[in-house]
């Protein structure tokens, strides 16, 4: 009897035992189970962030100011046909990924009767010579937007959607003056806003400021907001400063500083009808590139620098990282031209290099002396 007991309890221990190393390893099991499970929810909680980098290079050109000696001078027996005019420069017109160009004439359209300084009317066929040419969008705002009235605003929005030429400056109505103009180029959004600082004393239309952005800063630092919500790069396109004035005004450099400052990247100025420096202008968020004054791209002016403008281009690099955005500009570079003509006849936009072949003296000398007059206060 006491061997049946002894034998007894050593089989309670075997089993004892047993049950004690099926429990450990079960619950072992269960907390690998329980710390993959545990892993996985982690991953699908946590943001993924994908690291990457893209470039896009963004150009201006300054004003497109039809006088009647150029509409005439492209006029054929079936209308007009500008794009002889951009072909000796639309290599350089091409080579950004985003182009915008300063439509200083509204195009309302032969219906209305065109016409000259000091009030403007240009054919439609002025935009079909920049589309072609690898312009992506017009800033429209300007002392001439209001020349031939509301119609011829009108008119060359109609044109504008029709062909599927971006527009900024002037609208159709307050909805379309309120949606900020996106461009995307290699995932980087481009916001493009345009203002002037006045009409010609020409009165905005009561219940009609649509018609044309003014120059007003609250206003401006408002929209800036806005855009910077919607795009990665802000572009102000802006009619300001002293006709015929080879640099800047103080107003303008009050302005651009107030405009950086407020969040624009990059400022691309009209009205002098010749060419202002560039400029850096360094705030808390990175530095913003400034283009006083892109002068004439083609127009009936000569003389004076007012018949020399250029493409201006620059890269813009977007880093997407865990910690956020940074968009970087850098490697401005330009391209100096001329407008040429023989008796009023035959207009053509060239590198200004090669202007000699057009018949400018010293064009070599001309083109090194616009290079280092565009670039003396960047490095």
């Amino acid at each position: 009897m006491r061997k049946g007991l002894i034998f007894s309890s050593l089989l309670i221990v075997f089993i004892g035992s047993i049950i004690l190393i099926f429990t450990f390893q079960r619950e072992n099991q269960i907390e690998a189970h329980v710390q993959v499970a545990s892993n996985k929810a982690k991953q699908m909680t946590e943001p993924v962030y994908k690291t990457w980098e893209e470039t896009a290079v963004i150009g201006g050109i300054g004003d497109i100011l039809i006088h009647d000696w150029v509409y005439e001078d492209a006029e054929t027996k079936d209308g007009y046909d500008f794009k002889p005019m951009f072909e000796p420069i639309k290599f350089a017109l091409q080579e950004p990924d985003l182009l915008m160009a300063n439509q200083e004439t509204v195009l309302g359209g032969v219906e209305l009767g065109l016409s000259s300084y000091p009030t403007f009317n240009s054919p439609y066929e002025v935009g079909d010579a920049l589309i072609d040419s690898g312009v992506d969008i017009v800033s429209t705002a300007n002392n001439h937007t209001l020349d031939r009235g509301e119609k011829a605003i009108q008119n060359a929005i109609q044109y504008y959607e029709r062909v599927g030429l971006p527009y900024v400056g002037h609208f159709k109505n307050f909805e379309d003056q309120e949606t900020i103009r996106v461009l995307n180029k290699n995932g980087i959004r481009f916001a493009f806003l345009s203002y002037t600082y006045g009409t010609n004393g020409i009165p905005v239309p009561e219940g009609k400021e649509y018609l044309v952005n003014l120059i007003d800063l609250e206003k401006m630092k408002e929209e800036i907001e806005r855009a910077k919500q919607e795009a990665d790069v802000v572009v102000m396109s802006i009619h300001w400063g002293n006709e015929y004035q080879r640099y800047p005004s103080d107003e303008q450099q009050l302005i651009a500083n107030e405009l950086a400052q407020s969040g624009v990247d990059i400022i691309f100025g009209h009205h002098p009808h010749v060419l202002q420096p560039f400029e850096w202008i360094e705030t808390e968020n990175g530095r913003v590139f400034v283009a006083y004054s892109l002068g004439n791209f083609i127009s009936g002016q000569m003389r004076n620098y007012k018949d020399i403008g250029g493409v201006v281009s620059l890269q813009v690099t977007k880093k997407v990282t865990g910690d956020g955005v940074d968009i970087q500009l850098s490697n401005p570079e330009f391209q100096p031209t001329y407008v040429s003509n023989v008796g009023l006849k035959n207009y053509r936009v060239v590198p200004l290099e090669e202007a000699g072949d057009y018949g400018l003296q010293q064009a070599e000398e001309k083109y090194e002396e616009i290079m280092d007059h565009m670039f003396q206060w960047i490095e």
